[in-house]
């Protein structure tokens, strides 16, 4: 057939590239890692056990929620906000603007993915909200006067929404830019006594917690918080099986409430089981889980998972949480127990543990006591007959009985004997 010889007619436009040079393009447009990355999206699996412990409800803050339905509302009064940090320091929206704009590349880096807003839009949303923060940790602390129709402060249970959003490991601004704010309005406010005040709150509440060490963001600080005194190092553990508290208690355990410092400071010594206190409230559940998603996705560590597994163990029904209540090491403001024993044995659902465990020599030495034949019959001893004064009056009654009835016994015998 007359051209079936010819070759095909070429696309102009769209010329043919060979596959290996478009790929030698991709891979050549690829950014580079960055090591500033410290604000990620929340793991599917963890996200399907609880969506809304990942999902705020108030407030957006940063760019991975902004303009989200349901939480427009909230943007007005962000910007009235920073009106009043504008008004409050004297310093210039324009400088504002710069200082984010000249941070831009490193803000960016700060998160997981990319991020599609516009240089301008994601300038704004940086400001606005970093300015927010600080504002309102300011009034917070009564520093700075709130105004009387102030709908956060004038409506406690909005505060308390807002400080629970601000936990969420997806709603973080990079702790820097906060403190590249607070250092911006210092050249400009007076020595008079009102303004260094507020110059020296800001300041202290900026940096009161992140002490020599560098703090990424919100969250950053609240785990720092948690932890600040040293943790004993993981170690390999073969077997996870742990005695819940019922059972330690059943076999002699004592419990007492451990240091304040940190929350992952568990011990067991010569009889005694310190934990350190744990108030059970409504954000709890979603402090924990957003602590863990972060410690996950950006920390070598697994404190937080090992502490989760470790309170799964001890705590199997509401008669454990009874327990831990009564010795002072859970305050239980939800009310329910059965909600509060839930708590406990669903935090652990789809999260990854290590071979490496932070309680493997804990988890030893607990098997290892109530493994003793001798420390449960003591505690039998203590828990059935001396666990009451009258119970216990009401045993020594008994064994003086007994050894009475035993020395007339005898004398009996000995009188007949003699006869």
């Amino acid at each position: 057939m007359e051209g079936s010889n010819q070759a095909a007619p070429v696309d102009v436009e769209n010329p043919y590239i060979p596959l290996e040079t478009s790929m030698r393009q991709e891979l050549g447009r690829l950014s580079p890692l960055s090591s500033s990355c410290c604000i990620y999206r929340v793991p599917e699996r963890l996200r399907l056990v609880n969506e809304n412990a990942y999902t705020p409800q108030v407030v957006s803050i940063g760019p991975l929620h902004h303009g989200k339905k349901g939480l427009e509302a909230m943007e007005e009064h962000k910007k009235r906000y920073l009106q009043e940090f504008l008004c409050r320091t004297k310093v210039s929206l324009e400088d504002c603007i710069k200082k984010i704009r000249d941070q831009e590349t490193r803000l960016r880096n700060c998160y997981a993915e990319t991020i599609g807003f516009s240089s301008d839009e994601f300038v704004r949303i940086i400001l606005v909200d970093a300015a927010f923060i600080i504002e309102l940790l300011l009034k917070s602390n009564f520093r700075t006067p709130r105004k009387e129709n102030d709908r956060i402060f004038n409506k406690p249970v909005m505060f308390h929404d807002i400080m629970t959003d601000m936990q969420l490991l997806e709603n973080q601004l990079p702790f820097f830019i906060l403190e590249d704010l607070f250092y911006l309005q210092e050249g400009t406010l007076s020595s008079d006594s009102d303004t260094s005040d507020d110059r020296l709150s800001t300041f202290f509440i900026l940096k009161r917690l992140s002490s020599t060490k560098k703090v990424e963001h919100f969250l950053d600080l609240i785990l720092r918080s948690l932890c600040q005194s040293e943790v004993v190092p993981s170690i390999p553990l073969e077997d996870l099986t742990t005695p819940s508290v019922t059972e330690l208690y059943q076999a002699g355990v004592k419990f007492k409430v451990g240091s304040r410092k940190n929350i992952f400071d568990i011990r067991f010594t010569d009889g005694i089981l310190e934990i350190p206190k744990i108030k059970v409230e409504d954000h709890t559940e979603i402090s924990l889980r957003n602590l863990l998603a972060f410690e996950q996705c950006h920390y070598q560590h697994n404190y937080v998972c090992d502490y989760m597994i470790m309170m799964d163990r001890f705590v199997n029904n509401a008669s454990d949480v009874d327990l831990l209540v009564d010795r002072g090491i859970i305050e239980n403001v939800l009310g329910d127990r059965k909600e509060v024993a839930a708590l406990f044995n669903n935090l652990g659902i789809g999260i990854f543990g290590s071979h490496d465990f932070t309680f493997a020599n804990l988890c030893q030495d607990l098997n290892r006591y109530c493994s003793s034949t001798r420390h449960k019959r003591m505690a039998n001893l203590r828990q059935n007959y001396f666990n009451t004064p009258w119970r216990t009056l009401s045993v020594i009654a008994a064994v003086v009985l007994l050894i009475l009835t035993l020395i007339q016994t005898v004398c009996s015998i000995i009188s007949a004997a003699r006869a």
